[in-house]
């Protein structure tokens, strides 16, 4: 299939892409890397009026690393996995790009489109949910910034307005005594994770544990954080990232298709968990 017919509007400025925004509403969609875009244009699952096209403005490019890592929603993967100040800030990145897609894809695949397309299963979102990061919107008119908890909804589902683009992501700055970890299953690397899990720990002077962040992506319809308030404080021990492991994944209300049961998913959640959370106490 093709898609149906659309106009084309490739931008030299941010506020020009947010006036077309404006003026077209639902009939417009922003066009970054395409990895995602692309095949739902072919396969008409999106039938968009007008395709803004905002891959080539570099104001929405930028890396920096400052009192955070901010990464632009037009930033392309491979960029950020190639900028060792920006995977220095965010270690957990450095772990979780090389399971987006292939090379190919990240030459292309951007940071907001990823976000902005909100998969399940999808890398970056996960890593933002997990290092409790930001997303930036902007209108016409105005601009506002929701934390990841708040911004994703549900499956290819988040809370942006029609009106809003995306100009770019903030994620924490790690800070000393950290430690991070991802992974996940697949059919087969670069498909679409079955689940998929991350972490970021800190531990305090004595080694207990100060803050500890536990997400998981692919198990429910959006990336869901796991509450761990009740192991702050806790000592480190050989038993600690198997109990906290089998407790959140036991939380979980995993979805069920045609990769796995429900009961599969959870399974995979408690594994998975239990391997980047002894990693990152570990590191």
């Amino acid at each position: 299939m093709k898609p149906v017919a659309f106009d084309y509007c490739r931008p030299d400025t941010v506020e020009e892409a947010l006036s077309v925004l404006a003026e077209h509403g639902p009939d417009a969609t922003v066009l970054a890397g395409g990895m995602s875009l692309g095949p739902m244009l072919n396969m008409r699952l999106v039938r968009p009026s007008v395709v803004v096209d905002i891959h080539r403005l570099e104001a929405l490019r930028k890396i920096e690393v400052n009192g955070a890592l901010r990464v632009g929603a037009a930033a392309r993967q491979v960029d950020v996995m190639s900028n060792e100040s920006a995977t220095a800030a965010a270690p957990l990145l450095r772990r979780a790009l090389p399971h987006v897609g292939h090379y190919q894809t990240r030459n292309r695949g951007t940071f907001g489109g990823s976000v902005a397309h909100a998969d399940p299963s999808a890398e970056i979102p996960l890593c933002l949910l997990t290092l409790g990061g930001t997303i930036e919107l902007r209108t016409a008119r105005k601009k506002r910034t929701v934390a990841a908890e708040d911004f994703f909804l549900g499956v290819l589902s988040t809370a942006r307005q029609m009106d809003e683009m995306i100009v770019a992501l903030t994620f924490p700055k790690a800070v000393a005594r950290s430690g991070f970890a991802f992974d996940e299953i697949s059919q087969r690397h670069g498909d679409f994770a079955i689940a998929s899990a991350a972490a970021a720990v800190t531990l305090t002077g004595d080694g207990s544990v100060d803050r500890l962040r536990l997400g998981f992506g692919g198990v429910e319809d959006r990336p869901v954080l796991a509450d761990t308030t009740a192991w702050t404080g806790a000592a480190i021990s050989p038993e600690l990232a198997a109990d906290i492991a089998e407790t959140c994944a036991a939380s979980l209300a995993p979805l069920a298709d045609a990769n796995a049961s429900a009961d599969y998913r959870r399974a995979l959640a408690a594994t998975l968990a239990e391997r980047v959370l002894r990693a990152a106490l570990e590191e």
